[in-house]
């Protein structure tokens, strides 16, 4: 990977107490960067910090305080490069029939509305470093639609036309805004909380594929469009597992 140079860059990285966010945070301190690890799971966080030397910061980004408390944490340490907008999650397979109100509010609430406000409430800071990045974690489901993920799609739907917008509102300013959509990535939790716990539910989505992507591939991804000379942007990159060709067709033994 591309070794940051000059002035130590620094990330912020939320959702990073596990999967994604946890291997980005692994990746960019590699890269040499300064990385401040977001998450609600304090003990998760601090494992983390532990390992990677990452400075973890314990905060909600479905709450405007705690996302005011990061935006002044995050500002005591300097300068601020990098926004990884990695918190969000699926809940529920229900179809629209059978739509759990609550779920899909929930979802909106992480997905859209979390990446909402902490982007808003850094922009100052990436726009005032002079070469600021946006990333948002959206997902295929960004792109296309399934049976059973109409929750998950509209609010991934939803995402992306935040950074979809945002990059059309910052022409002429030194952020770039990326979107980065994984298809089929096997993390220790996505699905899981998708089922509510279910672990049979969970593994039978990944029963048979052939190497289904893994949060370091994701991370490799990341790390590699933040590391691109910065008048190099990465719009959208969608990155399916070989076994994976659409969000209804997948190989499987």
């Amino acid at each position: 990977m591309t070794q940051p140079t000059g002035t130590q860059l620094r990330a912020v990285v939320t959702g990073a107490s596990s999967g994604i966010g946890a291997a980005t945070v692994r990746w960019l301190t590699t890269a040499g960067w300064d990385v401040v690890a977001v998450a609600r799971r304090a003990d998760r966080l601090a494992d983390l910090a532990a390992q990677t030397g990452a400075v973890a910061v314990v905060a909600d980004v479905t709450n405007d305080d705690d996302v005011a408390r990061l935006v002044t944490e995050v500002a005591a340490r300097g300068p601020v490069h990098a926004l990884v907008n990695n918190a969000g999650g699926a809940r529920g397979a229900q179809t629209i029939a059978a739509a759990s109100i609550d779920d899909w509010r929930a979802m909106f609430e992480v997905n859209v509305l979390g990446t909402l406000r902490v982007t808003r409430a850094l922009l100052p800071a990436l726009r005032a470093s002079g070469r600021g990045d946006v990333v948002v974690l959206t997902s295929t489901a960004a792109h296309d639609t399934y049976p059973g993920g109409g929750g998950y799609v509209a609010a991934k739907h939803a995402e992306r036309q935040i950074a979809t917008t945002l990059r059309l509102e910052l022409i002429g300013q030194p952020i770039r805004v990326i979107e980065i959509a994984p298809g089929m990535v096997r993390t220790e939790e996505f699905s899981l909380n998708r089922f509510g716990g279910d672990a049979a539910k969970a593994d039978a989505v990944y029963a048979g594929v052939d190497a289904p992507l893994t949060g370091d591939d994701v991370a490799d991804a990341i790390v590699w469009t933040l590391t691109r000379p910065h008048h190099v942007n990465i719009d959208s990159m969608i990155i399916r597992p070989r076994a994976q060709v659409s969000n209804t067709q997948v190989a499987r033994a």
